[in-house]
């Protein structure tokens, strides 16, 4: 059973890999990732992903076209309350067509992993994006292994974000209000 994970982060695939091989899956890593801002910040998560691939010894497939970042800033800007909802439907849809291209059976995400994310609406959109492009999405609820994984993080001195990822939610992470409108 060949499944493409996609992975916004080493930390929060260190749960879902383990889980997802416990379950008999022959596991690809995917990283699709323009959502994360600035490029310094993209460069310490992708490194931080080749180091556990390096560790680990994991098999990982890695879409580091940064000029993406400017596709995903033309479809949240001006719906930055629905940003989230683009964002996972945006990488969703690019991990479901590349697993459809190479032959995987399944796709998931570590965003399942995060209890900081919207769990159901990645599952709905992930169901959905598996119907239209003909494959299965695999919606295991990951979160109870989320501060495990963190604690792996730390042992493996793996780096650890602060933020989701995206302009927006830095932003958030230094106001109090923000007013979209």
């Amino acid at each position: 059973m060949k499944i493409l994970l996609h992975t916004c982060c080493s930390n929060c695939a260190i749960y879902p890999i383990q889980a997802l091989k416990n379950k008999g899956f022959e596991i690809t890593l995917y990283w699709y990732n323009p959502n994360i801002h600035p490029y310094t910040e993209y460069r310490l998560r992708l490194d931080s992903l080749k180091k556990l691939e390096q560790l680990w010894k994991l098999d990982v497939i890695y879409d580091e076209d940064y000029r993406e970042f400017y596709k995903f800033i033309r479809m949240v800007s001006g719906k930055e309350k629905e940003r989230c909802l683009i964002c996972y439907r945006l990488r969703l849809y690019e991990t479901a067509k590349k697993a459809v291209k190479l032959g995987f059976s399944y796709f998931t995400t570590t965003l399942l992993v995060s209890p900081y994310q919207n769990f159901d609406k990645i599952i709905k959109i992930g169901k959905e994006l598996g119907e239209q492009c003909g494959i299965d999405f695999v919606n295991d609820d990951f979160r109870s292994g989320f501060k495990k994984a963190m604690n792996i993080g730390k042992v493996l001195e793996l780096y650890k974000q602060r933020y989701c990822g995206c302009i927006y939610s830095e932003a958030e992470r230094y106001l109090k209000e923000i007013d979209y409108e």
